[in-house]
Formats: C-alpha cells, structure tokens, sequence
C-alpha cells in the first residue's frame, strides 16, 4: 500500500518545513512538494505536525519484581505505546535466575514479546555477575541484535565497581552501550532501614531514603570507571536531580567523550509532594521524585543538549493491588510507574509549548537521539527516504486532559491524571500501516517486528 500524508509541518533536529511524504510499502520512499500518486491513499496533515514516530528505550514490559509483575505484558504495554506515538521500545530485561548467563533472559523475552507486541521493540541485556563466560558472551549477545547491557549499582544483583569496569572495558572493544541505574546501594539501604527503625513508613520517606547525592555519588562514580575504560560508552538511566547532571557536566568539561544522559517525563513535571497525596504509594518509583528546582534543572539541560533523551522507565503495578504491598511500610511496594502512552504529549506541552525546549529538541530527544545511540538509526527515529514508515500526526492546537479512562495501559492509574495538555496525536503510523487513530488502537496483535539493532556508531 502508498500513502502520502500532505501538508503537514515535517520536523527533524534540525529543520521543521512543510512537505509531503511518500510511503510505498513499509518505506519512506520520498519527501517533496506537491506529491502525487494514484495508487496512494491520501492523508491530510495541514495544519499539524508531523514527527518521527517516537523511540522509548526504557521500558520494563512484564517485569518480574521480587513477588510482583508489571501488569503491562508486551500486548498491552506496546499498545498503550502506539496510542501514545511510540513506535519502537527498547526493553530492559529482569534479572533471570541466580548464576544465569546472558541468553537466558534473551531467550526468556523473546519468548515475552515474540507475537504480542504490536510495534517493533529490542532489547537490553542485563548483566547479574561478571565472569570470563559472561565477558565472552557480549560478543554474541551483539551477534544476536542485542549490542547493550544494563548494570544496576543497586537491588540484589548489583555489581561492584571491578564488575562493572570489567563490563565497560569489553563493551568498548565490541562498541556497544553500557546503561547504568546510578544509586550509592549502600547509602539507600542504610537510610532506608533507619526510616523503618524509627517509624517513618509513609511514602514521603521512600523519596527522603533515596537522596539526592546518592544518585551523584553513583553517576561521578560510573563516569569516572567509563573514563578509565578508555571513554567506554555510557548511558545513564532516568536522570533525576540537579547534582547528577553536574557531575555529568564536569565529566564533560574535562574531556570525557561517549557519555549519554537520560532523563523521563515524571522527573520533569512531577516533584516528591505527590509522595504526601492519599494515593502517594503511586508514584514509588527508583530513583523517587525530586523538588521543582531539580525539574527545572533538568529543563535546563534538556534544552542546552546536556540530556540527550527522554525515555520513561515504564512499569506499572496496579495501585489498588501490587502498590498496597506498601500501605504500612514504603520499602515493601514495588518500584514503577506507568508512562509509555503519556510521554509525547506531555514533553511537547510541557517543553515545547511553554518555550523550556525546541520543536526540534523534542524530536531529537524521543525521537532520534535515542536510536542513533543504541543502533535504531536511520531505520528508525527520523524522516526521510529509506526509513520505516514510522511517524505521527501532532494537532499543535487541540486540548485535552489526561485521565485514566483515556489511557490503554492495563495498569489501574496514570502519574498524570487531570493533568491539562495542549497538543494531541490524530494519527501513529508503523511501518506504513496505521496502528492508532484518534485515540484508538487500530494494529494487529504480533505485528511488532524484533529490531536487530547494530552497534554504537554504526549506521
């Protein structure tokens, strides 16, 4: 099938100009004026914008959390995706079995994902110890589409600073990425048991336990062993406070390369005095949310390039049930928040529309950015011929609010609810067929497509 979507505004990082698009098949075959075909079916897009459609690579589709599972399997979290302008995700991977090697857990979610997803989705290998098999195995892991690996400094398989140098070092021979979740474990575990010891339960205390400096002492850290790894490639996961893109900043200054910086929408928009809400055990999330002067801080660096991307860390635990695990003690409720659906609409009224970020920040930072980093690039997370047919129709000017009965998550809330937006999506494309429209999902289950994505720099 063709498709030529006319006149709408078209937006890369660099440039926004009006054009029309031709699609032929699942490829962008051409960009130009005054398009014509008459096999093409004919969108109208005057008026509005038209994007690349949106790369997440944070989410934790059907995670497995100590006693609880994200509610979102591959079906209804990719669909809440695609409702929300997201066309591909790039998942993290839960811990396998103690002593596990890599391909465990890729055979575990392709097994997750293998004909539920509705869009194109990868993964990210998850590293639980290093060993030389483990170091060798990268290698294949690579091979097999799979050119990341996430190290947690934190939870029951975290891994010590050799660990985590060793990792860098081969991940650099073999140019991948190697993703980190930043916080000082032993500091969050003393500050949490002395929150319980002294009957400070309440969900404000998850957010005071996790302090800011926890997370920077964690992020120099991991800079410092990725300098030492030779400038190794390093990403790190869900920036959330002000002291951490500083030590990112001061990394830069003195002449560090390859470093990439995530933040998400909730560290952007949403600060700890949700925590004191009736419904605070929603937002327990790690790292927790911060003060306004940390939002700010991070509009700041989003908007000068000091953040590259906006991913989310979608995963959701329904609030009436896996979050009650906390309702007397915050340490017992599962870790995660909902977000995939929220994340386009929200960056482009929250940054766009209130002048803290560019038009074409906000694409560079959901759309390309993200899979140029980690080897999506040019297949996927830009406009132009011989790319997928992936993009959205942005209406710049409709208004609407989120709630809950508006959202396709199978989870029981949203982190934005009654939130006011300006900016609404009437159309998602994948691969030249269209997937949602006007709120509607109008995909295929186990259309999605595992992307083989290639290493760091190559394109």
């Amino acid at each position: 099938m063709k498709t030529i979507i006319k006149n709408g505004m078209v937006v890369s990082p660099a440039e926004t100009y009006e054009a029309d698009i031709l699609i032929d098949g699942e490829q962008i075959r051409c960009i130009g004026r005054n398009l014509a075909d008459e096999e093409a079916r004919v969108i109208n897009a005057a008026g509005k914008y038209v994007i690349p459609g949106a790369v997440d690579v944070h989410t934790h589709m059907d995670l497995q959390a100590g006693s609880s599972r994200a509610v979102d399997d591959f079906y209804d979290g990719t669909v809440a995706a695609a409702c929300g302008g997201t066309t591909s995700i790039v998942d993290h991977m839960a811990f396998g079995p103690k002593g596990c090697d890599l391909h465990h857990q890729l055979a575990e979610y392709h097994r997750l994902a293998d004909g539920k997803a509705v869009i194109d989705y990868g993964f990210h290998g998850v590293a639980q110890h290093v060993d030389r098999g483990i170091l060798d195995e990268l290698e294949a892991m690579a091979e097999d589409g799979v050119p990341s690996i996430k190290v947690y400094l934190t939870y029951d398989f975290r891994l010590n600073d050799a660990e985590a140098f060793q990792i860098l070092k081969r991940m650099k021979e073999l140019g991948g990425v190697t993703a980190f979740h930043c916080e000082n474990h032993d500091i969050v575990e003393y500050c949490r048991r002395t929150c319980v010891e002294t009957g400070r339960t309440g969900p404000i205390y998850h957010a005071k336990s996790r302090p800011n400096l926890a997370e920077s002492e964690a992020v120099a850290r991991v800079l410092s062993l990725a300098r030492l790894a030779g400038d190794a490639p390093v990403y790190i996961v869900h920036l959330s406070c002000k002291e951490s893109l500083e030590a990112v900043r001061d990394a830069r200054r003195k002449g560090q390369k390859n470093i990439f910086v995530e933040t998400c929408p909730q560290y952007l928009t949403l600060t700890e005095e949700k925590y004191l809400d009736p419904d605070g055990l929603k937002y327990v999330m790690s790292p927790p949310l911060r003060t306004a002067s940390d939002c700010e801080a991070l509009w700041e660096g989003l908007a000068c390039g000091d953040i590259q991307v906006v991913g989310t860390d979608h995963c959701p635990f329904n609030f009436h049930k896996e979050k009650q695990l906390g309702k007397d003690d915050f340490t017992k409720c599962p870790n995660g928040a909902p977000g995939v659906e929220e994340r386009v609409p929200l960056l482009f009224s929250e940054g766009v529309l209130k002048n803290r970020i560019s038009l074409n920040r906000f694409v560079e930072t959901v759309c390309a950015n993200p899979a140029r980093i980690y080897g999506l690039y040019p297949q996927k997370g830009i406009l132009q011929p011989g790319a997928d047919g992936d993009l959205v129709i942005l209406d710049p000017t409709a208004e609407w609010t989120i709630t809950h009965d508006k959202m396709h998550s199978a989870v029981d809330y949203t982190a934005y609810e009654g939130m006011a937006v300006k900016g609404k999506i009437d159309l998602v494309m994948q691969r030249g067929r269209i997937v949602a429209e006007n709120g509607a999902f109008t995909g295929e289950r186990g259309a999605g497509r595992f992307i083989h994505r290639k290493c760091y720099g190559a394109e």
